[in-house]
């Protein structure tokens, strides 16, 4: 299969122009932001163009709905089989990129220091008594980036993890296989324990903040998902959002942090999130807090991920925005699936914003 994306260089920092600077940030891979600038005249896709994606897309089997949009506005919401957009369905591990959010709020309100905090000083409490003593040193950075350096709960482990007594417990007993912020090393488990920190910090679950800080003022819903033994929400697998909800809080990072002139994010959060800081070892994509980091077409793009080809693709360069659902049950591997929707992405849907 052609590589269509390429990867972003870690650590990249590409200075704004004049758009940007009403959010007294340098976000690096923006170039325009919704909600801070006014949109471009032509504020669609070109039809043609559109139509050929759209012909393409209804030709993948897996794929069950497609969302596009510029400058907040949407342009085609298609459900090719399974649920209508507005249906909530389960987004996998987009989820991570939706607590890695929350991460970020919870900063802007104080609830967390910062991303260097330790567990030891953010929630001793969740730490095994006979845990590995490099796991106190492990900060809120290195869960984010999924460099906490332990053996992953993903992948064949999974199971047994989500089938242990103990979900947090048994993420921060698995052996060290790195050193902390050595490398990425993809572990649900790792998210999960953000989710567990944010609800003992504040004494509320991961669900009632996700309704409060995003549901409120997104205007979107956000059911109940997955437990642990200890009552702790699933933290970066299946929550359930609908493809038009995801579009909205796509658009929400696309303004800087803003939806409709409400502030959701502070935007120093945008700017540490699109940074990269690691690379993921399955697509070689960068991966900054909960977004990897690609190019494509010369343009920068950000992009959540979950498994079974769950996608939401920010093209900021064009006010773009790109919602994909598909079959939850079946793999979609970076040179399979995934790279097809790509593919797509950077073959057929950009130009479409390129020429409209």
């Amino acid at each position: 299969m052609t590589t269509v994306f390429r990867s972003a260089p870690l650590h990249r920092r590409t200075v704004l122009g004049a758009a940007l600077t009403a959010l007294g940030a340098t976000l690096p891979f923006a170039a325009t932001a919704a909600g801070t600038a006014a949109p471009e005249p032509a504020a669609g896709l070109d039809p043609v163009r559109l139509s050929r994606a759209m012909d393409r897309a209804g030709r993948l089997d897996q794929i069950h709905a497609l969302v596009i949009g510029r400058h907040g506005r949407v342009v085609v919401a298609k459900a090719f089989r399974g649920p209508p957009p507005h249906r909530g369905v389960n987004v996998k591990s987009v989820s991570k990129t939706i607590v890695a959010t929350l991460v970020g709020a919870a900063i802007d309100r104080g609830v967390l220091p910062g991303v260097d905090w330790p567990l030891a000083s953010a929630a001793p409490g969740l730490i095994p008594p006979d845990a590995d003593p490099r796991v106190h040193g492990i900060n809120m950075a290195h869960l984010l980036t999924m460099q906490a350096g332990l053996e992953p709960t993903s992948g064949p482990e999974y199971g047994r993890w989500i089938e242990s007594r103990n979900w947090v417990s048994h993420a921060l007993s698995r052996p060290f296989a790195a050193e902390p912020g050595e490398r990425m090393i993809y572990s649900t488990g790792s998210y999960h324990v953000l989710g567990a920190v944010l609800a003992r910090r504040t004494g509320r679950s991961l669900l009632a903040l996700a309704r409060e800080w995003l549901g409120e003022p997104l205007g979107i819903e956000v059911p109940a998902w997955t437990r642990d033994p200890q009552g702790f929400y699933l933290g970066g697998n299946n929550m359930v959002l609908s493809p038009l909800d995801l579009f909205r809080f796509g658009e929400m990072w696309q303004g800087g942090g803003v939806w409709k002139g409400r502030r959701v994010v502070g935007a120093g959060w945008v700017e540490a999130s699109w940074t990269a800081r690691t690379r993921s070892p399955f697509s070689g994509d960068a991966y900054g807090y909960g977004w990897f980091l690609a190019e494509a077409n010369g343009r920068p793009v950000l992009y959540a991920r979950g498994y079974g080809g769950q996608m939401l693709y920010l093209v900021p360069s064009l006010g773009l925005t790109v919602v994909v659902t598909s079959d939850a049950g079946r793999p979609a591997r970076s040179h399979g699936y995934v790279g097809v929707l790509n593919a797509l992405l950077a073959e057929d849907i950009i130009p479409a914003a390129e020429a409209a």
